[in-house]
């Protein structure tokens, strides 16, 4: 992590620091005299802060939403805290960790990467396994893959959360393709990989998570059909109706037509990676609302507020029953024995 964040500087008042920070924007100003300086505001994953650089000259060639290096003074100007800046620079990118500006996973994204290549080893379908090594093998992808959000701002809305959920998702397809007879469990793995491949050119992450202009304008459907057509038109001989249930699979994953869906899943592996994919979004949803109560107070064992994206409200069974039970054990050491 790195040091200070934004939430440490009030410990820092009148203390000179240097560090990273994104930067949220930046404006020149004029002072009552003429003289220009500039405005800026500084974040991390903490918090935001005002800063001001007073020499012009030294602000360096950066724009809103790039990650700069800072070297300043903390002090407090109209009772608020504040950075005054001597010197700032854009940071290059191996100076900084974007986990300590936007939410990142947990997991260790290497590991996850290793699990993800496993899970394609493990293939027997020499067609379907080709396909995804052309796409595990492409370095941008395979670079992308490691650092992109599932959303921007709902499921695995954090660095290296599309990854984490499609290994997610891959457990859970596994164990279906297992439970129920005909399904064709490589064709079904494949519809994992691939269903949210077009992610990684709709969303745009840095300091902030946000759609691209492509990804505004088409969608990650359809940039991921283009993506995997060319993959398979790589591969010599892709048969035809492989080529159709993989392309289905990411066209009807979204289950219904006023989701998105330009199809509604009409194979079994298809009906399976719809509903354990929405499955796999909504449970991370409840999870993060747990967390998000705890965070702010609230007690498990209470209703959380309003879920917009479920229409309700949600309960942590956990902490219901485990609140029930120690209300259980206090009543019953209040109680005073029975005498005659």
């Amino acid at each position: 992590m790195k040091e200070p964040m934004v939430a440490d500087l009030a410990s820092r008042e009148n203390q000179g620091i240097t560090g990273f920070f994104a930067a949220g924007s930046k404006q020149a100003r004029t002072k009552k005299d003429g003289a220009r300086y500039f405005a800026m505001t500084l974040c991390d994953r903490t918090g935001t802060i005002e800063a001001r650089m007073w020499d012009v000259d030294g602000a360096g060639d950066f724009e809103p939403g790039d990650v700069v290096k800072i070297r300043g003074q903390v002090c407090r100007y109209n009772e608020k805290l504040q950075i005054n800046v001597d010197k700032i620079r854009r940071a290059a990118a191996n100076e900084y960790d974007l986990g300590d500006f936007v939410p990142q996973t947990a997991r260790d994204i290497e590991e996850m990467w290793s699990e993800l290549k496993a899970w394609v080893a493990s293939f027997t379908d020499p067609h379907l396994k080709a396909l995804l090594e052309a796409f595990l093998a492409d370095a941008e992808i395979a670079a992308a893959l490691r650092q992109a959000p599932a959303a921007k701002t709902l499921h695995h809305a954090w660095i290296g959360g599309l990854l984490e959920h499609l290994l997610s998702l891959m457990s859970m397809c596994d164990l279906a393709a297992k439970h129920y007879p005909g399904i064709n469990r490589d064709l079904l793995l494949t519809g994992v990989v691939l269903h949210d491949i077009g992610k990684l050119r709709e969303l745009r992450w840095g300091t902030s998570f946000d759609y691209t202009l492509e990804g505004q304008l088409l969608g990650h459907i359809t940039i991921g059909l283009g993506m995997i057509e060319r993959r398979m038109d790589g591969i010599p001989d892709f048969p035809r109706a492989k080529r159709v249930l993989v392309e289905h699979l990411v066209l009807s994953h979204h289950g219904k037509y006023e989701f998105g869906s330009p199809k509604l899943p009409m194979t079994p592996e298809a009906i399976l990676l719809h509903y354990l994919d929405d499955l796999d979004a909504k449970m991370q949803t409840v999870r993060a609302e747990f967390a998000r109560g705890e965070a702010n107070g609230r007690p498990g064992a209470e209703l959380t507020e309003w879920v917009r994206s479920l229409e309700r409200p949600l309960l942590n069974t956990e902490a219901y029953l485990k609140s029930e039970q120690n209300e259980r054990a206090e009543g019953s050491g209040d109680a005073l024995p029975f005498k005659d």
